[in-house]
């Protein structure tokens, strides 16, 4: 006769929350990375800031080790709380200088807008990087942008283009 398999002790999830800093600074240690993280205190979002004497294996090409490292940081502190705010992580200013390259493409395609008239497409951008676009033109009262259909990766193209409704101000109410 057979015996009912022994069931595993359930172990529950700690409920308190992870400190993003220390979360990273492990992890970073446990693959044998000689790194400092700071807690960037001057952003309005969580940001977590790497020093390390090799970026460029923190970073990886295109910035993809640095993306698959804020995912793992992101995961780890949603288990243990799921309304634990998103963690940007860069590197050695990595983002930053992407973020100021991704604007002044931008601003580039909306002075071809202003000047001709037509309309721009640019990218295929991820997410993230849409985001930043959309909220940079958000407040331009002369040209807006709009996120066009994406691929399978989902990636998608942003049309730069005149404004077509009126940006209201806080406060105003549409005529």
């Amino acid at each position: 006769m057979e015996q009912p398999l022994a069931s595993a002790p359930v172990t529950a999830r700690p409920t308190t929350p992870r400190d993003p800093q220390d979360v990273l600074q492990q992890i970073l240690a446990g693959l044998g990375h000689e790194a400092q993280v700071t807690f960037d205190a001057q952003s309005t979002v969580p940001r977590l800031l790497i020093t390390t004497a090799e970026p460029g294996r923190l970073i990886g090409k295109h910035g993809q080790t640095l993306s698959q490292l804020q995912f793992l940081v992101n995961r780890i502190l949603f288990r243990h709380d799921p309304n634990a705010p998103r963690v940007t992580i860069d590197c050695e200013g990595y983002r930053d200088k992407q973020n100021d390259d991704l604007l002044n493409q931008c601003s580039a395609a909306a002075s071809r807008v202003r000047r001709w008239g037509d309309d721009v497409q640019i990218g295929p951008f991820g997410a993230t990087e849409r985001n930043i676009i959309l909220e940079h033109f958000a407040r331009d009262v002369e040209v807006e942008a709009l996120s066009a259909p994406g691929d399978e990766a989902g990636r998608k193209n942003v049309t730069i283009r005149i404004r077509q409704t009126p940006l209201v101000a806080p406060g105003q109410a549409r005529s």
